[in-house]
């Protein structure tokens, strides 16, 4: 089939043309009663496009208009899958379906429906003309040449008959496509959203992608804590070939495996029941567990608190928890159990997290650059704050600082 006549098999076609003519509707039931349409003057028909205005100005005061003109326009004039070929891409509408939030919005609802007004009259005047011209044409119109109404010249009988024809149901469906496709354009620009619902759909994909983020550094940090401590753990017990420590091992690995199976319960029901209440985050006054686990896996943490932690604001010692569980993680992963000092300092404007241990090896090379460093570097950059990770002094450092305010 020719290019310029596929759009006759794609259901949008009609549905737009459709929604064009109901624009109109209002023009002509109000016309039925003035100024009437029994042989109407040329200014009976100005007056057919002006007397529904003002009715259309007063309902796109009403909220609730623009939403119902912006579900009509993504049916009609966007249609989904299901009204195109096989294979072919659905257009994005970009159109808004929430009520008027302003004057701006109510607006831009009124110059809508006076665009539907007047332009669903013109395909109604330029198609009855187009169609009568083709009756009269081809002999089908019973009516007199004086009575009928039509605008453009009628030629007689002869051979043009079936060229002018022709040309006339070509520009017909001109007008039908033309139309349609100006609409089209028009609904989005004035029932597209307004700067604050582009605002709250950005805002809304941002947040969501920031929950998708610190999900997944909660499983990372959790689980992959539980296993290198569990790890760690069966490598020490199988080396030491002893009862007592292999049951203080496995003792370990059960403890640190049933915080990571709370904490996974945790996010699973996140995802599953979004913003239903879930269970409370651990948090630096849970520190003590984490240095357990990393005790029993044989590093040797000396720790330095000062300060108020049990007052640090929730967020800031949440983040500071997992922050601190990787970095332990690190030094049980990197490092194996070597000594550790680990400082937690808290005052009135900033608490900071100071972890050191020693390499194994060369300073340097250290091989640390995973997702649970940079995960580090993520947590504080979120909560305003600064994370350095690296060698320092033949040791490897991990240092934060976190504001209070």
């Amino acid at each position: 089939m020719p290019g310029f006549l596929r759009p006759l098999t794609r259901a949008f076609t009609y549905t737009r043309w459709l929604h064009v003519l109901l624009g109109s509707a209002i023009a002509w039931v109000s016309a039925s009663i003035y100024p009437g349409l029994s042989e109407p003057s040329y200014t009976d028909w100005a007056l057919v496009t002006v007397v529904p205005v003002p009715l259309l100005v007063a309902a796109a005061m009403v909220p609730v208009v623009r939403r119902a003109e912006g579900l009509q326009a993504r049916m009609m004039l966007f249609p989904g899958q299901h009204a195109r070929v096989p294979g072919e891409e659905v257009e994005e509408p970009g159109i808004s379906v929430a009520p008027s939030a302003s004057w701006r919005d109510r607006v831009r609802t009124a110059v809508w429906l006076v665009f539907r007004l007047e332009t669903g009259i013109a395909l109604v005047l330029v198609t009855g003309q187009l169609i009568g011209t083709v009756f009269a044409v081809t002999g089908a119109n019973d009516q007199p040449p004086e009575s009928d109404g039509l605008l453009l010249p009628v030629p007689g009988p002869g051979w043009s008959v079936l060229p002018v024809s022709v040309l006339l149901v070509l520009a017909e469906y001109g007008a039908l496509l033309a139309a349609g496709h100006v609409t089209a354009v028009v609904a989005r620009r004035l029932l597209g959203p307004s700067p604050a619902e582009r605002l709250a759909v950005m805002e809304e994909r941002t947040e969501r992608l920031l929950e998708r983020n610190r999900i997944a550094r909660e499983l990372h940090d959790s689980i992959g804590h539980a296993l290198t401590v569990a790890v760690v753990q069966a490598g020490a017990a199988r080396a030491a070939a002893d009862p007592e420590f292999t049951a203080r091992a496995l003792e370990a690995v059960e403890e640190t495996g049933r915080a990571a199976l709370e904490d996974l319960e945790r996010v699973l029901r996140v995802l599953r029941e979004g913003e239903q209440p879930v269970g409370a985050r651990p948090d630096l006054t849970d520190a003590e567990r984490l240095l357990q686990s990393a005790r029993a896996a044989g590093a040797k943490v000396d720790v330095e608190v000062t300060g108020p932690v049990e007052r640090l604001p929730g967020p800031v010692s949440r983040e500071g928890y997992r922050m601190l569980q990787e970095a332990l993680t690190n030094v049980l992963r990197h490092s194996g159990p070597v000594p550790v000092r680990l400082r937690i300092a808290a005052d009135a404007s900033r608490l900071v997290l100071e972890v050191r241990n020693a390499l194994p090896g060369a300073a340097g090379s250290t091989g640390r650059g995973g997702s649970g460093l940079r995960g580090i570097r993520e947590r504080a950059t979120l909560l305003g704050g600064r994370a350095t990770t690296g060698p320092l002094d033949g040791d490897w450092q991990v240092h934060v600082e976190l504001p209070l305010r």
